[in-house]
């Protein structure tokens, strides 16, 4: 046999494998015990239909019983349809969309349609019009229809959302939302995936949200994750859609999504049916680290007081060797120069170069309004976030220090996100110098201080080894 012909034999036995599979995957999903007890209870109760039809003649050409043992027959089919399929068939279906959480709200076109449902029952009630009972009746039916629809389409799907790992204030980043329909035939029309809740229960929250605050003490915000909503217009059954929506958070902190609203208005748009899905979803966002006007006024001081403070350091020898012209002369040997009869300058080991604590200090002092006193701190945080990102990326050497915070000395790239989780939450503290008493004795490390205590309650001993930013 040539080789085309083999090749055509093996489609065609790959094309039949793959259809025995899918047709042998169709029938483990179908349950065919349940279709056979739907079978019998459709045909007992044909049955029943049939033999309640016969009693009536029967009763009519006055065979009493006659009538009267088809009626009983037609009774005792219909109850044994009840006792025994019915249960049976009811085990077999999923209830779960019973206990499905619904917001409802009319729409206007909803509101329209119910005001024409009005007027014609007003008209069918005062001429006693068959037709328009028959309209009445048919613009009703849609009502039902509508709900009924609206609630298949709701019920089977599942829904996540996944959000990056880091995520920064005012920088936009792209969420992944992802629909799965668990329906084996009918597939979703037009669903919405919106954040929050109803209006009564955003109420309720947000009042729970204040005494917590007030019982906490803290000013820290929290708001929720998705905003925007996000429109999947065909969800097909047994499949999974995706799709990217960008989410822009707009202050740092802890934003929370206690639950999240699948909505649809299908089929008609009378009415828009949410379903809301707890979801217990927490996002931390840190501060933004975009550089500010702050931050480039205070960067060339604090890297001048940085290389000033490391010149003046007692760095280990690591080698002499020939002068270049971008070497300083404070470092020129000339014990050397003199030996070998030309400039030889000393080379210092550079271990130590680029060592940073900074210190954020969240002590306000008192006497101040609360809204200027968080104005205050925000600025610190963000001028804070801001140096700790400018050290990460020039590779420094980097710890941190924020009331009972502490990260030990180490590259900036193993304490960078550690310190922008810390800054997430901080959060304003009662005035405390004690902080500032413990870093003046640290005189080996060059300390950046973010405070915003007064300028003559700073510990003297500080200002040699420190550079420090007053946030008034």
């Amino acid at each position: 046999m040539n080789s085309p012909a083999i090749a055509r034999n093996l489609r065609a036995f790959a094309k039949r494998t793959h259809l025995d599979s899918i047709t042998s995957k169709a029938n483990r999903k179908i349950d065919w015990s349940g279709w056979r007890s739907f079978a019998i209870a459709v045909v007992a109760l044909g049955a029943a239909l049939l033999l309640a039809l016969y009693s009536s003649v029967a009763a009519e050409d006055g065979r009493i019983w006659a009538a009267g043992f088809s009626a009983l027959s037609a009774l005792a089919v219909s109850g044994w349809v009840a006792f025994t399929v019915v249960p049976a068939l009811a085990r077999r279906t999923p209830l779960r969309w019973l206990a499905y959480r619904m917001d409802y709200r009319v729409t206007r076109e909803g509101v329209v349609y119910l005001a024409g449902i009005f007027v014609i029952a007003l008209a069918a009630l005062n001429t006693g019009n068959n037709l328009l009972f028959m309209t009445l009746a048919c613009l009703l039916a849609g009502i039902l229809v509508s709900g009924i629809i609206s609630q298949v389409v709701l019920s089977g799907v599942e829904l996540r959302l996944d959000l990056p790992e880091n995520i920064f204030a005012n920088q936009p980043v792209l969420a992944l939302t992802e629909l799965e329909n668990h329906k084996t035939v009918l597939p979703s029309f037009s669903l919405r995936l919106v954040g929050g809740k109803s209006p009564r229960r955003r109420d309720t929250a947000s009042r729970r949200a204040r005494a917590d605050s007030k019982q906490e003490g803290k000013s820290q915000r929290t708001s929720e994750i998705l905003t925007t909503p996000v429109y999947f217009p065909y969800l097909p059954p047994q499949q999974k859609i995706q799709q990217a929506v960008e989410l822009v958070f707009p202050h740092r902190g802890i934003y929370r999504q206690d639950s999240i609203g699948l909505q649809t208005r299908f089929p008609f748009g009378f009415l828009e049916k949410t379903r809301q899905v707890e979801s217990r979803m927490e996002a931390l966002v840190y501060p933004s680290v975009a550089p500010s006007e702050e931050f480039y006024e205070i960067l060339p001081l604090v890297t001048g007081e940085l290389e000033s403070f490391m010149r003046g350091r007692g760095h280990d020898l690591y080698a002499i060797r020939e002068y270049q012209t971008s070497d300083s002369a404070r470092h020129v040997d000339w014990k050397a120069s003199a030996r070998t009869g030309s400039l030889q300058v000393r080379e210092f080991a550079r271990e130590d170069e680029r060592r940073v604590l900074l210190v954020l200090d969240t002590a306000i002092p008192t006497g101040k309004p609360r809204e200027a006193c968080e104005a205050l701190f925000e600025r610190g945080v963000a001028l804070c976030a801001s140096l700790a990102w400018h050290f990460y990326e020039i590779n420094s050497v980097l710890a941190f220090r924020s009331g009972a915070f502490e990260t030990t000395m180490a590259p900036a790239s193993e304490n960078i996100y550690a310190i922008l989780r810390c800054l997430a939450s901080a959060a304003p503290a009662d005035s405390d110098r004690s902080l500032l008493t413990e870093l003046a004795d640290l005189p080996q490390t060059f300390k950046i201080i973010l405070t915003a205590q007064p300028r003559g309650s700073i510990p003297t001993s500080l200002w040699s080894t420190s550079y420090i930013a007053f946030l008034e």
